[in-house]
Parts: C-alpha cells; sequence; structure tokens
C-alpha cells in the first residue's frame, strides 16, 4: 500500500494536484473534513463523539480523528493507497497518524510539500476568490492564513525531515510541470 502526505499552503494547488495524483495512480484521498462531516452524519460512535465537540464550538481531538482515519482505512483493505489532505497538521497528529500506520504495517511512503512564494499563493488565493466568491479573497485574511501555516505546518515538514519523508518541489510553473515534478517522485516509490 502506498500512502502520501501533500503538503502546502492554502492556494498552492494542493487540490488540483490532488485530483491529478488519485486519477493517475488510483488512490483514495482521505480529508478529514469530509471524513468528520461523514461520521457525524451516518451518527457513527466516532461521530457521536465527535459531534458533541463540535457543538461546544471546541476543535475534535486528534485520537477522535485518529480513530476515524483508522476507520477509512480498515473500511478500504484492497486501495492502492491514500492520499492524506489536510491531514496531519501538527506534530502530534503527525506522530499519532505515524503510529496508526506503523501498527496496521502501511507506512507514509512520502510527504510532498508545494513551496510557492508568498506572493504567488496571495495573486492565487485574491483570483481563487473572485471566481469562486470564497471568503479568502481579501489580502489581511491571506496573508494570517499563510502565517498560521507557516507556524503550525513547519514543525510538521521539520518532523517528517527528520524521518527523511519530505520532499519539496516547486509549486509554481503549470499545473503539468508541477504535476510532472511530483508524478517523478511518486514513481521511484510506489510499487
Amino acid at each position: 500500500m502506498f500512502n502520501l502526505v501533500l503538503f502546502g499552503p492554502p492556494g498552492s494547488g494542493k487540490g488540483t494536484q490532488s485530483a491529478n495524483i488519485i486519477d493517475k495512480y488510483n488512490l483514495v484521498q482521505l480529508s478529514t473534513g469530509d471524513i468528520l462531516r461523514g461520521e457525524v452524519k451516518n451518527e457513527t460512535p466516532l461521530g457521536i463523539e465527535a459531534k458533541k465537540f463540535m457543538d461546544q464550538g471546541q476543535l475534535v481531538p486528534d485520537e477522535v480523528v485518529i480513530g476515524m482515519i483508522s476507520s477509512k482505512l480498515d473500511e478500504n483493505p484492497e486501495v492502492k493507497g491514500f492520499i492524506f489532505d489536510g491531514f496531519p497538521r501538527t506534530v502530534a497528529q503527525a506522530e499519532a497518524l505515524d503510529n496508526l500506520l506503523e501498527f496496521k504495517n502501511n507506512p507514509i511512503n512520502v510527504v510532498i510539500s508545494l513551496l510557492v512564494s508568498e506572493d504567488e499563493l496571495k495573486t492565487r488565493l485574491i483570483s481563487r476568490g473572485e471566481v469562486s466568491g470564497r471568503s479568502d479573497d481579501n489580502e489581511e485574511v491571506i496573508v494570517n492564513r499563510i502565517k498560521e501555516y507557516h507556524a503550525k505546518t513547519s514543525p510538521v515538514a521539520d518532523y517528517y525531515r527528520s524521518k527523511n519523508t519530505l520532499i519539496e518541489l516547486p509549486g509554481e510553473g503549470s499545473v503539468d510541470e508541477i504535476f510532472d515534478s511530483i508524478s517523478g517522485v511518486i514513481d521511484t516509490r510506489i510499487n
């Protein structure tokens, strides 16, 4: 099984590249936000527990999210692998995910981090906001999101760097050029 974490700040192209990776390599996307909403909607035991926190305006504890990820992994035993989207966001989450995947004998094969300049991120997010009506089309909001990303995810990148699983790739250029770089990394690691 092949497990990939795709990193990058808001506007780095993770969504576009995730779709390309899923199409080419037949991986299953594990988006923690989607999983959380699905578990709550289906009123699973973990969903009911998560809803208690959400109803109080609190973040769902990592152990509940890891439990949901574990359930999704168990529900898909025949897939080629997974691409993790939006998770892990903290070192504690990265350690918990690693522990889970090692327990299941399916460790993370590679963490790809897309590097994009702050000016390019602002341009992309403002454009995306204008097209889609998303709320992140205000430069102040964008700058805060980028700062928050770097503050929280830099330690996670360092964690994976220390495990020799982090690959940093340019996230600027054409979609195809970036995907070719990503594919080059995956092709050397996938079975």
